[in-house]
This record gives structure tokens, sequence and C-alpha cells, in this order.
């Protein structure tokens, strides 16, 4: 029968697991993140699909959420429900980049039931812009029209609810 002294709880090995975790997906995040725009926002000027001019000059003095993705990215297909209910609540921007044409585009957002407003990047070029390597990629703009966080990958709608609220 083996002792039990020296023996760590349960709740103790589990907690350093789930600290492990945390710190592993915090570290994931970072490198992915890395070299991502910086400081003041990059501009951002196009016509969404509704053919409304988009500018980010139409936010100040409020946050607003600035998300990049395709159509044809599996990850940015798990976010697009929550970036959906998120443009309910916030200004929110989203490009989508390297997609197709506004056409192609619509179709897809009629076709998923999606509302979000959407500008078209066809040719990558407001996504450069903004130094972005791959989608999905998501920045908070501050009401000053800096960045005040910025992420890629997987980002959970609470996570950005919260980000948005946070910020001024």
């Amino acid at each position: 029968m083996p002792s039990s002294q020296g023996a760590r709880p349960r709740w103790l090995r589990w907690s350093g697991n789930i600290l492990f975790l945390i710190l592993l997906l915090a570290a994931v995040q970072w490198w992915q993140a890395r070299g991502l725009a910086e400081g003041k926002a990059p501009e951002l000027s196009g016509l969404d699909l509704s053919g409304d001019e988009v500018s980010l000059d139409k936010y100040r003095g409020q946050p607003v959420l600035v998300h990049f993705w395709a159509t044809w990215c599996p990850i940015c297909r798990l976010e697009e429900n929550a970036i959906d209910r998120l443009a309910r609540d916030y200004p929110l921007v989203t490009i989508a980049t390297q997609s197709g044409s506004a056409d192609a585009l619509q179709e897809y957002l009629d076709r998923e039931g999606l509302t979000f407003p959407v500008v078209v990047d066809d040719e990558g070029a407001i996504a450069a812009k903004w130094q972005i390597g791959g989608v999905p990629v998501s920045y908070i703009i501050d009401g000053e029209g800096d960045i005040a966080w910025a992420g890629a990958g997987y980002t959970t709608e609470m996570g950005l609810r919260a980000r948005l609220l946070l910020t001024k």
C-alpha cells in the first residue's frame, strides 16, 4: 500500500497543470502576435459590402474592434459567430482578406447567416498596412486611435468583450 506521506494533494497537481496550460497558451498567443502593428493604428478606409465608407475616424472617442479574416480560414470559421454577436454590441470593422469579390463575400455571409460589416481586401493591401501575416487577427483600437491590444489566432468572444470593456 503506497504511503500518502510526501504525496502532493490532487488539487495542487491540477492547479500546476492548469497554470502550465495558461502559460503555454499565453506564450503561443504572444508568438503569433509578434510583428503585428503597434502604436497608432494604420489607416483603414474602404467601402463595406453595403457601399458605405468605412474609416476609423468615425469611431474616435470609443473603442473599436478591427478583425481580419478569410472565408478559407478554418479558425476564422470557428470565430465568425462570436464576431457576428460582437457586432451587435460594439463598433466593429472586419476585413476579409484574399477571399474573393464583394459578390462572393456577400454570398458567403448570406449562406452562413452573418451580418457583420465587411471591407473587401482581395489583394491583401489593407492587411499589409496592418502587418498581417496570417488570419485571424484582431485589434482593439482605443478612442484616441491607438492600438490597445492585438492578437493572432483564435480569440474567444468573452476575451474580446472584456478587452473592449476595459479599453477607453
